[in-house]
């Protein structure tokens, strides 16, 4: 939800009372009523707070030390260069693996202060995984990752023959190579560069074979390879959506995907702090800031492979709610609570189906955790449209932002009881001299939960208890957890009296910006918008009577970055990161890296982990608000083993075509990375979206697990039913969406079960083709589903490729037609605006149930069964069902699909109880028209054959007792 401070300035303005923000109508927007301003009046405001004016933050409170990072400066040292590295001795043999002393050849101080002996140990954990790990003999001032905090993964039981992988060493200089046992591929090797190792950097390479794909490595808006070139910081960030630079998320994990041997392997390194690496034409160099060096190995050998080998690792991803698999909507401007359920209505309205309504920080007390605004959502008028939701069947789920609002304690009634419960609970992060750590977001001066100090987790569950006793909502959505911070350092130490202050920036206004081509699908709304932005721009700024008032911030544009001994210079370390970061300090948008825990752990080694921390948290406490349900959260920030606890979002993408196409390639990387269930704000959130881009958004995010829609404050409504092209094109996509949510669940099931995810890239599912490597505009539903959206403007057609042909057999989605295709054809197919190409994979059946307005009511329809016959006649198919909501499930219900030879057999098993009938069975690939359908011993005469395609109708009489009561068998001659 927050954009990049460098262009705050000129995209966005306050925005006040909500009787000055005009309600857009559903055709076009109105303009609100901005005002930039330093000093707010609360009978202005949009807020309700009591005090009578309220300052901002300084905004040179916002800059700290500028860092020349070291990727860029032709100066810097090339630690390959100068580093000798170290010499391995005392090695010894145990019964899984290898023990070692490493001892320093030569000073060399590069960036940092080098430890003299360290320990190497080599694990033998499983038939697929090894793993490395090189740590200080003397680990006084060095971070070990605990394994109670990120899970650690041991030794499974087996013999060192049964691996197929093989460590290899040399002892001076000190190197190491993974070998591939059963072909002799050399997966990993150190070779000819030294392991560098010191107090603020650590160092090692690999060389990969030219021509090598490597993906992984996130988070980060980027396609989904990461070629020669690629340079990727892992340092969590609170920026908007920069491509290339590092955001949200941390994870240390590529997949190696070799052409040349059709194998693939992993590689995972178990660390926390601030990381760079670097992929060129024949290496991969890793630099870390600190901790241990902890490698796990994954042998693969194919992608599908080493992805659930890896997910297997750092924890299998959380089986979702069912519901959580309809539509969301959302938007950062939903004033009031009547403007909620106005929306809430106008999708009855436009029979749009809506699942869950979303607010964020608009209903917020002075954008507060845990409170509701009692003017604009007071709580009797907010409980009774919560209670509408639930009784419709729908819910409602709430933003909570990583910050606790500091109250000022010259003010008596500024009251804000979480916070004094969380101060007793000693559950805030400290100043290094022990002082609270009061940095500022939203709500003014505020402070941040400690998840390592042993009261956090009580305190939050309470507040999340007794706030849902007021807000029944069913889901939590946790935002600005990187930890994001507006000013550097411990601004409101000293400042916190001011409370409460206004963040050092602007917020709200007209977006100006459009996408590409709306100067031509729109033009007859160009004069209407550019009399908008020249009331806008041309409108004088009241006069403010506020002034400045010193913090405890250190301004310095001078680099600081010295060595130092110990811990190390901990806020400005020797090895400056490309931070995307107006001036690349870590403490920009963040809090300090010297912000100390309850256990005198600095953040500096754990920044990466604070997402991690309050999902953990927030997971717990939703299990005491619900329970015996599943949690749903999803998050902003995430670190290896999230998935166990959340969903992902790929925050504050912009209304652009371009991010619409990286949405595949994340998508498909959190696959990789253990969080299945993403989704990116459809239509954009920064920015204006228009009418083309929002259609053809709306119908690629259809297909993604999470499926919602949200925008930006002050930019123009972008809700489906906006526009009537819109509207139709999402009616479309979203029957096809529930029709098969039975085949998504059971995608989702299957997940929680081995880690692959639901989504996945061509190269996985056909991983000898080379042709498929790079393909980041098309992706598979499963095995059995190929989406092929179009992703530029003014276009109706866009182009695919069919994989595996001729072997296999696509059937068009619509028409069951199989599509005319030759081995690596490049396919032009017709998309006129409101159609998505979607084809289904012969030799797969796909079980789907008739789509209604929410998931509760899809859920009681009749089933039906798709089935695409391969070139041999024969398909292949699962249905997973359970209550769609129980955390521990009890009862549950698997039906395996067979078609052959002119029958599909259903073998049904388990012990939940399905109700609902079969109502029909479509065949596709039927080669001739049969003379003779049947269902059991019952032979039907009503049926239609058309296109190669069989289909039998109105069966509800003929499994009344439930469609998966018994065996069927359906035949056709």
């Amino acid at each position: 939800m927050l954009f990049s401070k460098t262009t705050a300035a000129t995209t966005i303005t306050t925005l006040l009372a909500a009787g000055c923000a005009a309600r857009a109508s559903a055709a076009r927007p109105r303009p609100t009523s901005t005002f930039s301003t330093s000093v707010i009046s609360s009978t202005a405001s949009a807020t309700s707070s009591a005090t009578s004016e309220v300052v901002s933050v300084a905004q040179w409170a916002t800059i700290g030390v500028t860092q020349y990072p070291n990727l860029f400066d032709p100066n810097a040292v090339n630690a390959n260069e100068v580093c000798s590295g170290y010499s391995l001795s005392g090695l010894q043999t145990t019964e899984t693996g290898l023990f070692g002393r490493l001892s320093l050849l030569k000073a060399c101080n590069v960036y940092g202060y080098d430890f003299d002996e360290l320990t190497l140990f080599v694990e033998y954990q499983s038939s697929d995984r090894l793993n490395v790990q090189i740590q200080p003999v003397d680990l006084t001032d060095v971070y070990v990752l605990p394994d109670s905090l990120v899970t650690k993964p041991g030794v499974e039981t087996l013999t060192l023959v049964d691996s197929d992988l093989v460590f290899t060493y040399t002892i001076s200089p000190f190197s190491f190579t993974i070998i591939r046992k059963s072909t002799g591929e050399i997966l990993f090797s150190t070779a000819g560069n030294p392991l560098v190792y010191e107090n603020q950097f650590i160092q090692f390479n690999t060389s990969l074979p030219k021509g090598h794909f490597i993906t992984g490595l996130g988070e980060s808006i980027h396609g989904i390879q990461q070629e020669p070139g690629a340079n990727k910081t892992l340092y969590a960030n609170d920026a908007g959506d920069p491509i290339d630079g590092n955001i949200y998320g941390v994870h240390p994990v590529y997949v190696d995907q070799r052409y040349d041997t059709n194998t693939s392997h992993g590689v995972y390194v178990r660390n926390s702090h601030a990381q760079e690496v670097l992929v060129r034409d024949e290496s991969l160099t890793w630099r870390l800031l600190g901790g241990t060096l902890d490698m796990y190995f994954f042998t693969g050998p194919t992608v599908k492979e080493v992805i659930t080998q890896y997910v297997s690792t750092i924890g299998l991803p959380n089986l979702i709610p069912y519901w959580s698999l309809g539509y969301h909507q959302c938007r950062w401007g939903y004033h009031t609570s009547d403007m909620l359920g106005e929306v809430v209505e106008n999708f009855r309205k436009f029979d749009i189906p809506l699942e869950t309504i979303w607010t964020d920080i608009d209903y917020m007390d002075s954008y507060k955790d845990f409170t509701t605004d009692p003017h604009r959502y007071p709580l009797d008028k907010f409980q009774a449209l919560l209670d509408t939701l639930h009784a419709n069947h729908q819910h409602y789920i709430p933003i909570v932002d990583a910050a606790i609002y500091h109250p000022s304690p010259l003010n008596k009634s500024d009251i804000y009881p979480v916070f004094d419960d969380g101060l007793a609970a000693d559950a805030f992060l400290k100043n290094p001299d022990g002082s609270l750590y009061i940095g500022a977001v939203w709500p003014g001066y505020t402070v941040y939960p400690d998840w390592l100090a042993p009261g956090t987790q009580d305190w939050w569950s309470k507040a999340m208890v007794d706030w849902h006793k007021n807000v029944p909502f069913d889901g939590i959505w946790l935002d600005m957890n990187e930890v994001s911070s507006f000013c550097v350092g411990s601004c409101g130490s000293q400042n916190y009296t001011q409370n409460p202050v206004h963040p050092p920036f602007n917020v709200g206004g007209p977006a100006t910006s459009f996408p590409l081509g709306f100067n031509i699908t729109n033009s007859t709304d160009i004069p209407y918008y550019n009399s908008i932005w020249y009331t806008y721009t041309h409108t004088p700024e009241p006069s403010t009577t506020a002034t400045t008032t010193s913090t405890s911030t250190t301004v310095s544009t001078n680099p600081m970055n010295t060595k130092a001994p110990g811990k190390g210079n901990i806020n400005y370390p020797p090895y400056a990161i490309n931070h995307q970061q107006g001036n690349h300090d870590l403490a920009g948008h963040a809090v300090s890296p010297n912000a100390t825990h309850a256990d005198g752990t600095v953040e500096y080694d754990v920044h990466n982990l604070w997402g991690y921390g309050i999902t953990n948290a927030t997971y717990h406490a939703l299990l005491e608000v619900f329970p015996d349900k599943r949690p749903f959260i999803v998050s902003r920030s995430s670190f290896p083993g999230s998935g166990k606890w959340t969903s992902h979002w790929g925050g504050d993408n912009s209304a652009d075509w371009a991010y619409m196409y990286f949405s595949i390639s994340q998508a498909l990387s959190f696959g990789v990375f253990g969080i299945p269930m993403f989704g990116v704000d459809v239509c954009g959130f920064n920015g204006n979206t228009d009418m083309e881009l929002c259609n053809r958004w709306m119908q690629l995010g259809a297909f993604f697990p999470f499926y919602r829609n949200h925008n930006y404050l002050g930019a123009i409504d972008q809700e489906p039913y906006v526009w009537a092209s819109v509207a139709e094109a999402t009616r479309t996509v979203m029957a096809i969406r529930y029709e098969i949510l039975p085949y998504y669940y059971t995608l989702m099931y299957e997940a929680s079960k081995t880690g692959f995810p639901a989504l996945r890239a061509l190269s996985w599912e056909f991983p000898d083709d080379k042709s498929l490597a790079s393909v980041e505009t098309q992706f598979l539903v499963g095995e059995a589903i190929l989406v092929t959206p179009v992703l530029a403007p003014l276009v109706d057609y866009v182009k695919g490729v069919f994989p595996g042909v001729p072997d296999e057999v696509w059937y068009d989605y619509y028409t069951h037609e199989p599509v005319r295709a030759g081995p690596g054809e490049n396919v032009t197919l017709a998309a006129p605006l409101g159609h998505i190409n979607v084809h289904i994979r012969g030799g797969y059946v796909i079980p789907t149930q008739k789509p209604a307005y929410t998931t509760t009511e899809s859920r009681k329809n009749e089933w039906g069964l798709t089935v695409a016959l391969d070139k041999a006649g024969s398909a292949k198919g699962t249905l997973y069902v359970d209550d769609g909501e129980s955390l521990v499930v009890k009862e549950s219900l698997v039906v395996d699909f067979v078609a052959t030879h002119g029958s599909l057999y259903t073998f049904p098993r388990g012990t939940y109880t399905v109700c609902q009938p079969l109502g029909s069975i479509t065949v596709l690939g039927v080669e001739s028209k049969p003379s003779v359908v049947a269902l059991g011993e019952t032979k039907i005469s009503n049926f239609t054959y058309i296109n190669n395609t069989l289909s039998v109708q109105n069966l509800e009489s003929l499994t009344n007792a439930g469609a998966w009561s018994a065996p069927l068998v359906f035949s056709w001659e």
